[in-house]
């Protein structure tokens, strides 16, 4: 039985969303929804989505729609999930899950009472390799993880009316591409003890430019950086007491990794696929979904929500605060 879909927004998250449907065949998008009909119409047209809605609300009383993809800015994630559940849909929410930790538990403890499948959009963990490099974490073979690095940085053009820059609109590094290497070193290790960091911020205030340190109660750290000003290597390094893993270039979508151990051998680990990735997040929420389970165990909402308390704690050392928080 095909999972039928219902997607808020129509963006650039939107149609990547579409285009990796396309590799999984039991994904049905039968409705989409923006705040201009047109704009849905133009999207529904270029998909062959069947319903094309001028509201997001309009998708939520569709009686077909099962589960919603919320790929609208930052600042409606929480809005539209909380009704999304009221109007008794499961939930595939992109990253980041809210604009901070309030927002998050609210959400949360009404995914709970609801009985609702919830889950943040963090698509990294479901891709193949990642899975195995968890495997392999899970089994020993690189030893107590001692260090970790990862980092995300690309060069946008500025425009203080977008979304990686308006505060309204809850922009800057952090939230946009910071999330992940954060995201990261919760799969690895868990929730830091000590946060240290620098932000630069830009012209509308938010960060442009971040640096941080996390420090573990087992000595361990992980050195994280996001930007918007330069780009980054986009790399990632897991090093353990046995061995380490190299994650290349783009490390958040990854199709490869290399483990290296202390003898000095190498073993590549390759799992090739077809177009951006999306699609494994995709099969992993109707994997879910058909065993009953209203959370993902791969992105698990505590996590989701220590993550975001987590975001805040940054944002409040540089001093970062979004309209009406």
């Amino acid at each position: 039985m095909p999972v039928k879909w219902g997607i808020l927004g129509t963006g650039k998250i939107a149609k990547r969303f579409m285009q990796a449907a396309f590799y999984v065949p039991d994904a049905q998008v039968v409705a989409v929804g923006s705040r201009e009909l047109r704009t849905a119409e133009q999207f529904g047209a270029q998909y062959g989505i069947p319903k094309r809605y001028g509201s997001y609300d309009a998708v939520l009383s569709d009686p077909e729609v099962e589960i919603v993809y919320v790929a609208t800015p930052h600042t409606l994630h929480a809005e539209n999930t909380l009704a999304a559940l009221q109007a008794g849909k499961h939930v595939l929410c992109e990253k980041p899950f809210t604009v901070n930790a309030a927002q998050a538990e609210a959400v949360i403890q009404a995914a709970r009472a609801a009985g609702k499948f919830v889950m943040e959009g963090m698509w990294t963990r479901c891709f193949p390799v990642v899975r195995e490099i968890v495997r392999r974490i899970e089994a020993g073979e690189l030893g107590e993880i001692r260090y970790l690095q990862a980092d995300f940085g690309f060069q946008p053009e500025f425009n203080p009316a977008s979304r990686l820059f308006a505060p309204e609109l809850g922009g800057g590094a952090l939230l946009d591409v910071g999330v992940y290497p954060v995201a990261l070193a919760f799969m690895v290790l868990g929730e830091p003890q000590e946060i240290l960091s620098q932000a630069t911020l830009g012209a509308t205030g938010v960060d442009e430019l971040c640096s941080i340190l996390f420090r573990y109660a087992s000595g361990a750290q992980a050195v994280l950086s996001a930007s918007l000003q330069v780009e980054m290597p986009k790399q990632a390094n897991l090093c353990g007491a046995q061995a380490r893993i190299h994650l290349p270039a783009p490390w958040w979508k990854p199709s490869e990794a290399y483990l290296v151990r202390r003898d000095g051998t190498t073993e590549h680990l390759l799992y090739p696929y077809e177009g951006d990735g999306l699609q494994f997040e995709i099969r992993h929420v109707h994997d879910c979904l058909r065993q009953g389970r209203t959370e993902s165990p791969w992105m698990p909402l505590d996590e989701t929500l220590a993550i975001m308390r987590t975001l805040d704690a940054l944002r409040a050392q540089w001093g970062v605060r979004y309209p009406g928080e």
